[in-house]
């Protein structure tokens, strides 16, 4: 169930890592299996730190740490719960741009995992959202004072 956010956008400060993770737990308490969650922001904004919390909310096994060199990640649960994919699309599309991304994507066979599992993928706005029907997407933000700034908002398939 993707969470429901109002008649706009919910915006968060997050002073520190430490609210970052804690806002990716209170996130994680209404995914379930088929939800999809993009995440949208520079390097060093805390997409991964954000993941933890999700992660730990969801009580999936393995220590989350940024998937750029390997992609994907998936995180299998503790118990009943769904399984967390961990994806990163920064990389993909080549050095140079040349490779088709939505081919690369397509390869991942995202769309399968959905049935089973929270796929979480990081750089995902504009590239991942057509896996699913909806999805939740946070866009992290980083003022000069440190403070990330969260905007979670639903968004749908057109």
């Amino acid at each position: 169930m993707i969470p429901g956010t109002g008649a706009g956008p919910l915006r968060r400060e997050l002073p520190t890592v430490t609210d970052t993770e804690a806002f990716g737990a209170e996130l994680g308490r209404d995914l379930v299996a088929g939800d999809l969650v993009l995440l949208t922001g520079p390097l060093g904004a805390g997409k991964t730190a954000l993941v933890r919390g999700l992660a730990r909310e969801l009580g999936v096994t393995g220590s989350v740490a940024s998937p750029t060199f390997v992609i994907a990640r998936e995180h299998p649960p503790s118990g009943t719960g769904p399984a967390l994919v961990h994806v990163d699309a920064y990389r993909l599309g080549g050095p140079d741009g040349s490779v088709d991304v939505a081919a690369e994507l397509d390869d991942l066979d995202l769309d399968t995992e959905l049935d089973r599992a929270v796929v979480v993928v990081e750089w995902g706005a504009g590239v991942a959202d057509r896996l699913a029907e909806q999805a939740v997407e946070v866009v992290l933000e980083r003022r000069d004072d440190e403070t990330r700034v969260a905007t979670l908002r639903r968004t749908a398939r057109p």
